[in-house]
């Protein structure tokens, strides 16, 4: 299979700054911008490199994956040493990173893509992201498909206001589309196709559709950022996905393939079919999982657990007389979804199942929706509590059974964490001992809460495991500090025992505190205090870091205790909150089903949620 690449050999030049801070001037966000009045005797560039992109890019990767390609109106030549010397890069772009950020400096006038009408027939003609199509271009194209019948159109579009570009588009075989600031979300840019005349089943939707599907988690991205600029990311994945269509791959397998090249590619070095397929074929290194989990506990955010299985979500719908549908339930779920700054305030959301596989407003399914916006989603995995054996008043959580058959789906749709909950309920006797849970209950639930981490990472996804001593109970804060510890201690070994990478994996942690029908009610102080020292006496340091649930707490009580847990800080590892109902119980009394009301409940939920990250900031 042949391939002619129409568009621009852009050349890159990399200019590391010194660490001087001088002549960086901070805007009203904060970022820093490069003042370019500088004198360049006291302030220089210690490091200075250069590759080509654009075309390129698109070049490299398609040789790479073993297809024949070539650059129309280029003396450009990819040889075994790499990209062959001459002049013909038609765009110089400077790339100046200061403080792992980037700025980005293009000539006002940019070339225009020229296309020579080549002596042989192609299989594929692509429109690369580069291109710049005049008039001239356009009607050479034009002409050259209409000689050529068996050339197949591939068109990347990142400027519809071109009027050259888009007339080409009626003949696409298929179209790459990327988001700008013209057309905003997925359903606007769907439409400005459609306009076109442009089926929509052969558009790849690169901003948000292969990002979603791709997964490139943030912190991913700003390693990456040294060695490609946000232009030439788009370029490899929108080149992998096509040569991979072009050799029978599925588009599961190209989207899997085009993000494993993401991660791995170097400057004018992507990755051969050969090593692409076995690196998609291993387990997700630890590393990844690692950056997944850091994502997850970025200072300052916090993640919402929307995760309320079908019962538990019928008796808060209940309480409030709305029907529990499956309509009315996604209504609800994007409320909070669809909230204006989410982001701002939660770095990742979990999800129950059936929400999972439900769509936002907009028509994308709420798992790209949020990954779109930088936020990562995650899934419960478990499946309830049944009793531990008949007739017993304890508990243990199933849902082992397929485990790995579920995960493995869920990584496809794009989540990359999960979830797993046991519950302790502590009973007194009459003469105060502690009679459950028992070491029996302990053991079992923290076995199995170490074998679904185990398959978790195993899958690609960050393990929560969620040991939760119930608040609704009555014991003393005492009582609290004894068990939370014995279960700590007693999980942590069985984790390490299973083999469970503790760098990928995070704790959903109750406070230490009084149980909800004791008499005397912790106050802040003591919780924070208390739980503080538990956490630092039963868990590891290697672990990537804890995060409270509210289980059970008025909005206000947990954003309190959380502020005074955080204050008897310093911990090891980072520290934040999961919350559920104390997020979203305002803001369902304001919805309480009625659609019309959906911008006052996103008000009252932001209000809760600015709470607790305010409470994050304030204690530090």
């Amino acid at each position: 299979m042949s391939i002619l690449i129409v568009g621009n050999v852009i050349k890159d030049v990399y200019l590391n700054l010194d660490n001087r801070t001088e002549r960086f001037e901070a805007d009203k966000d904060g970022t820093n911008w490069l003042d370019l009045s500088f004198n360049a005797s006291e302030h220089h560039f210690f490091n200075r490199n250069s590759s080509f992109g654009g075309a390129a890019v698109s070049l490299e990767v398609l040789t790479k994956l073993g297809l024949t390609a070539n650059i129309t109106g280029s003396d450009l030549q990819l040889t075994a040493d790499g990209f062959s010397s001459g002049s013909f890069a038609s765009i110089y772009r400077y790339i100046m990173l200061a403080d792992d950020q980037p700025c980005y400096f293009v000539p006002s006038s940019v070339a225009v893509t020229t296309f020579d009408i080549p002596p042989d027939p192609y299989d594929y003609l692509y429109v690369d992201r580069s291109a710049l199509l005049g008039a001239d271009a356009a009607s050479q194209i034009t002409a050259y498909l209409d000689v050529s019948p068996q050339t197949k159109l591939i068109v990347y579009v990142k400027d519809l206001d071109n009027p050259h570009l888009a007339s080409l588009l009626p003949r696409a075989a298929l179209v790459f589309a990327e988001n700008h600031q013209k057309t905003a979300d997925f359903a606007e840019l769907s439409s400005a196709l459609a306009s076109y005349h442009v089926d929509l089943s052969i558009i790849i939707h690169i901003s948000d559709r292969l990002l979603s599907l791709g997964n490139i988690s943030e912190p991913i991205a700003r390693s990456r950022i040294d060695t490609f600029t946000h232009l030439s990311i788009y370029s490899i994945a929108s080149a992998t996905i096509l040569g991979c269509f072009i050799l029978g791959k599925s588009v599961e397998e190209s989207l899997l393939l085009a993000r494993t090249n993401l991660e791995h590619a170097k400057l004018n070095s992507a990755l051969a079919l050969s090593e692409l397929e076995s690196l998609a074929a291993s387990h997700v290194p630890s590393n990844e999982l690692e950056s997944i989990a850091k994502s997850l506990l970025v200072p300052g955010k916090g993640i919402l657990a929307a995760d309320e299985s079908g019962g538990s979500i019928h008796k808060k719908f209940d309480q409030l007389s709305i029907p529990d549908t499956y309509d009315t339930r996604r209504d609800y779920r994007n409320i909070f979804f669809t909230t204006p700054h989410l982001s701002d305030h939660a770095s990742g959301v979990i999800l129950f199942d059936e929400t999972a596989r439900q769509t936002a407003d907009d028509g994308q399914s709420f798992t790209d929706y949020l990954i779109a916006r930088r936020i990562i989603p995650g899934i419960k995995v478990d499946q309830g509590l049944t009793p531990l054996r008949p007739g017993s008043l304890e508990t243990i959580t199933q849902g082992l059974d397929g485990l790995g058959t579920r995960l493995a789906e869920y990584y496809q749709m794009g989540l990359r964490f999960a979830k797993w909950r046991a519950a302790f309920e502590i009973r007194l006797g009459d003469d105060g001992h502690i009679l459950t849970p028992t070491d029996e209950a302990i053991a079992a639930n923290c076995r199995a809460l170490a074998a679904y981490a185990k398959e978790c990472q195993q899958a690609g996804l960050v393990p929560i495991v969620e040991p939760e001593v119930v608040y609704d109970g009555y014991y003393r804060i005492e009582d609290s500090i004894n068990i939370t510890g014995r279960i700590l201690d007693r999980l942590f070994q069985t984790l390490i025992e299973a083999g469970v990478d503790l760098h990928a994996c995070i704790l959903k942690c109750n406070m230490v505190l009084a149980g909800k029908q004791y008499e005397h009610q912790s106050t802040p102080e003591e919780i924070g205090q208390a739980t503080a020292d538990t956490l630092k006496a039963h868990v590891p340091k290697d672990l990537a870091g804890v995060v409270f649930l509210s289980g059970g707490q008025t909005p206000e009580q947990a954003t309190a205790n959380l502020a005074s847990i955080v204050k008897h800080g310093p911990f090891p590892w980072p520290v934040t909150f999961s919350f559920a109902r104390a997020l979203q119980d305002p803001a369902l009394f304001a919805w309480a089903g009625d659609n019309t009301k959906t911008t006052a409940a996103q008000s009252a939920f932001l209000e809760r949620l600015k709470a607790n990250t305010d409470a994050l900031k304030r204690a530090e």
